[in-house]
């Protein structure tokens, strides 16, 4: 729709790619409870603003983006006004906060999911949803590989283990020593393994530079190269997060960990109440019924532990042994290795697809070229209710879209 005027909140991202925004959200990423209430003057205001854009001009849809907090008001504000509201990458509501499907419901005609089992979730909850694919595998695949980077690791003698401590701080503080520690182990049995440590920015690797040296293992630290320190791996240690997606991607065998305090697990287990079995993406992408009461330790030694595609210890205890003792078949065992790369193949080759903000576009233009007199039509829920056969989708022709 090249007459499409998009209008909103983002960042320079967005308003290089055509979106005015009346706001840069990025200057307002903040984080924990107190932060957001020094600023929440700011997103008042905004939303008060919004609002009054929504009464003068009328927009034909408001299409909200992953997180959930600023969204949630967004969405009031447009369903008061009779706009109808997409929501393209929800939060995770399925796995700690399921009674929020009720205002998911009130407040989103249109919910564009990111991961297979998403959709039959929100059907069971009188949500209408569709299935468009994780926008992170365009990233994967649009990312240009440093040549001489992988030259020069395909030059070098033994097998690679790529070490993946997670993008922030915290998971690095947390998991570091204890991938450190499996690493230790690794290289007690296989010695001829070499590693390497992939940190997200500057700040991390200095953080890391002392452990490692500690550890007086081996290991090169790289800033911004975790692509290529996956690709070029022979199988990785990482803590769980959406590099899991990149690692299916790349069909790297690559052994999980997301250490925790005590506190924090007994709060996941009987305050949040996590409800899915795993807390990997890409096992929850395998498990054909994902959903449990609460995550399912992974064992090594069950009978059906091989259908897990990437072991995964989320804890608060010393599970080292268990992370190293996978590296090690992996490095030791061709056939097991070979084993869970055609594993993770056939899981890229199901889900793995490109192209899924264009589909999330499709939808949203299909939506919006729906017969003229829809328009009209005063708003409706869009779940099926019981006494009424309609599905109550409230598309519109016309050519404005705010975006949150």
């Amino acid at each position: 729709m090249p007459d499409v005027e998009c209008v909103g909140y983002g960042g320079p991202i967005m308003e290089s790619a055509g979106c005015r925004l009346h706001a840069d959200l990025t200057e307002l990423a903040v984080m924990w409870v107190a932060a957001v209430l020094f600023n929440i003057h700011r997103f008042w205001r905004l939303l008060v603003e919004a609002d009054r854009y929504f009464k003068k001009h009328k927009p034909d849809a408001v299409v909200m983006i992953d997180y959930p907090g600023f969204n949630w008001w967004i969405a009031r504000r447009a369903k008061a006004h009779g706009i109808p509201v997409f929501y393209y990458g929800t939060p995770q509501l399925w796995a700690w906060a399921g009674w929020r499907v009720k205002k998911m419901r009130r407040l989103v005609d249109h919910i564009l999911c990111k991961l297979p089992f998403e959709p039959k979730w929100y059907a069971d909850r009188n949500c209408q949803a569709t299935y468009v694919g994780h926008p992170f595998f365009d990233e994967v695949d649009r990312y240009q590989l440093d040549v001489d980077f992988m030259r020069n690791q395909a030059a070098q003698e033994g097998q690679l283990v790529s070490i993946l401590p997670g993008s922030r701080t915290a998971e690095v503080t947390n998991n570091l020593p204890w991938l450190l520690k499996a690493a230790s182990i690794v290289h007690k049995k296989v010695p001829t393994a070499r590693f390497a440590l992939a940190s997200f920015k500057e700040a991390q690797a200095e953080l890391a530079r002392p452990l490692v040296e500690t550890s007086g293992l081996p290991i090169e630290i790289h800033v911004g190269r975790t692509s290529e320190l996956i690709e070029a791996a022979t199988c990785c240690l990482a803590v769980s997060g959406s590099v899991s997606l990149e690692l299916m991607q790349r069909s790297t065998p690559t052994a999980i960990l997301y250490y925790v305090s005590r506190r924090t697990r007994f709060l996941m287990r009987h305050v949040f109440r996590i409800k899915v079995k795993f807390i990997t993406l890409v096992n929850l992408m395998a498990e054909p019924e994902p959903f449990a009461d609460r995550p399912i330790p992974f064992d090594p030694e069950a009978a059906d532990a091989d259908r897990v595609p990437m072991p995964e210890y989320p804890t608060c205890e010393d599970k080292s042994e268990q992370l190293a003792a996978h590296i090690i078949e992996w490095l030791t065992d061709e056939s097991a290795r070979e084993a869970k790369v055609v594993q993770l193949d056939e899981l890229k080759a199901k889900y793995g697809s490109i192209g899924a903000s264009e589909r999330a576009a499709d939808y949203i233009v299909a939506a919006l070229r729906q017969p003229h007199d829809a328009r009209h039509r005063p708003p409706s829920p869009h779940f099926l209710a019981e006494s009424s056969g309609r599905t109550g989708e409230n598309a519109t022709s016309h050519t404005t879209a705010a975006i949150n």
